[in-house]
């Protein structure tokens, strides 16, 4: 994995998967509920999964969770479809045995998103999607309602947060490493235009755009300061790698000039300054859906590689055309279809699938093989101990 992060030739090409939740829940053995709301739990999950499926690396794509959450359980009920957690403060916690738990308030109804005009920049920092009561404004974290202390000034730096994030919140990511010293352990952030799509929802985000380009960039500089530092703190506790999920920058949602616009000057900015303190901590971006206009702007924000890489009809990128635009500069990781071929293939087909992935960009190193997005919580396991095996029968250099 090291290798081919920096773009050398490996003795084989590494796999790794980003794994859907719902795969964990299903997958790993343990309970949903625990999975998602327990640090230890997660942690064997992602350490079982790995053994199971051979992968050369891990993403602790969940933060670290507050060591006191069960104190805060009311009780928990059964339901036909799903479990239902209780809180002390009245609140739900809805938990599918196949998807993402939903926050819900007393009277059962979404916790409500701000509207971007309620939206403060100088009280952004950082937004957590994944925290467990949801996303808030200003941010707390938890039940706690306290708001997380903003550190002060405009400069995003390297340094120890100055106490917004909480001392559990790399708990996670060491405990990985610490169980699995062979294997390459990455951290995840959300980059600044997705922490703001997170905050304030998909609509209400692209209609600023239009409305009020200069707020948005006010919040994007001010959430860069807390990914700067996010990304310090994986790297301290022993990440291998740092994955930005830019979800939302694809052509599904803007242009490429809102791209330039936008995203790229705060990607820049948190890359450049981890980089500068971090040199030897590859950073790699996750973009899912149609990215074929856009590769090299991509490759301007500084990042080492980029994910997922969607074929159609999922996405556009023809992977030999990303290798000959930008492999020889970035890594390259994914292209297999999680839908059409990992979800409702058949191991043959997958491994079918990795072999031309393989075929196309492993020469000269710098590939990681890959779903192109996450492996579907449904998804047969052994669909995906296909994609390792192509590459021990086909993947070595």
């Amino acid at each position: 994995m090291a290798v081919a992060m920096r773009g050398g030739t490996p003795d084989r090409v590494p796999v790794m998967c980003q794994l859907a939740l719902g795969h964990y829940f299903l997958h790993a053995g343990g309970d949903p509920v625990a999975i998602w709301h327990d640090t230890r739990a997660f942690a064997d999950a992602l350490v079982a999964l790995r053994a199971a499926y051979l992968f050369d690396g891990i993403l602790v794509n969940l933060p670290g969770r507050d060591r006191d959450w069960r104190a805060r359980i009311a009780h928990v009920r059964d339901l036909p479809a799903e479990r239902c957690i209780i809180w002390t403060n009245g609140w739900t916690t809805r938990v599918p045995p196949d998807d993402n738990p939903r926050v819900c308030l007393p009277d059962g109804t979404p916790r409500p998103r701000p509207g971007f005009a309620d939206v403060e920049p100088d009280r952004l920092y950082y937004v957590e999607p994944h925290d467990l009561s949801g996303v808030s404004h200003p941010y707390s974290w938890g039940f706690d309602p306290t708001p997380a202390p903003v550190p002060p000034g405009p400069d995003a730096v390297c340094g120890d947060g100055a106490g917004f994030f909480p001392p559990w919140h790399w708990d996670t990511l060491a405990l990985v490493r610490s169980c699995c010293p062979e294997v390459s352990v990455h951290g995840e952030v959300f980059s600044p235009f997705s922490q703001l799509v997170e905050l304030v929802g998909v609509t209400e985000a692209m209609f600023a755009l239009r409305r009020d380009a200069g707020k948005v960039t006010a919040c994007l500089d001010a959430l860069s300061r807390g990914t700067v530092e996010l990304m310090g703190g994986h790297a301290r506790a022993g990440a291998d790698a740092v994955l930005i999920s830019s979800a939302y920058a694809g052509g599904g949602f803007i242009s490429p000039r809102d791209y330039r616009q936008f995203v790229l000057p705060a990607e820049q900015r948190i890359i450049g300054t981890f980089r500068a303190a971090h040199p030897d901590v590859p950073v790699y971006t996750h973009t899912c859906g149609a990215l074929g206009d856009r590769l090299e702007l991509l490759e301007e924000t500084g990042t080492c590689g980029i994910d997922t890489l969607d074929p159609p009809p999922l996405g556009n990128v023809d992977l030999a055309d990303a290798k000959h635009r930008v492999g020889g500069r970035l890594f390259l990781k994914g292209n297999v279809d999680p839908v059409n071929t990992v979800l409702r293939g058949t191991p043959d087909a997958c491994e079918a699938a990795a072999r031309r992935c393989l075929e196309v960009a492993m020469p000269g190193g710098g590939y990681i093989l890959s779903t192109a997005c996450s492996v579907p919580p449904h998804a047969a396991p052994a669909n995906v101990r296909a994609l390792v095996k192509a590459a021990d029968d086909h993947g070595r250099y």
